[in-house]
């Protein structure tokens, strides 16, 4: 059974910062695999935020988010981090965490939804101007 669990938002003013959570349960769930944040703001279509691969170095962003957020992950807790700085107002959506493919290279992007088969029940991320 796979379960992730999305924490860490909330109601922050522009110019702050938050710090979202998602824990992976289940046997094998989070090992060698890529994890990535989403958001989906209403009306909008859901975009990829930020991704890696949970047995490699490397980390990939879309380019609205570069040199604000940070991706991150601690493989003993089977956790994926995104470290939110200098929100504004188009950060408000609704932030998803997702499994996808267990492979480092090769097929869909990172950044791209599709391969992606397991997703948390979301975040709210708020930020008011």
């Amino acid at each position: 059974h796979v379960q992730l669990v999305e924490s860490g938002g909330g109601a922050v003013q522009t110019g702050g910062s938050l710090k979202l959570s998602c824990v992976a349960y289940g046997e094998g769930v989070y090992d060698n695999a890529r994890m990535a944040w989403f958001r989906q703001a209403p009306g909008q279509k859901r975009e990829a935020v930020a991704a890696l691969y949970t047995a490699g170095d490397s980390t990939f962003y879309v380019d609205s988010v570069k040199g604000r957020f940070t991706i991150s992950r601690d493989n003993a807790k089977k956790t994926v981090y995104l470290q939110m700085n200098s929100l504004n107002t188009e950060d408000t959506a609704m932030y998803y965490c997702a499994r996808g493919p267990k492979v480092r290279s090769g097929g869909y992007c990172y950044l791209e939804s599709a391969p992606y088969n397991y997703w948390g029940q979301g975040t709210q991320v708020t930020v008011s101007s």
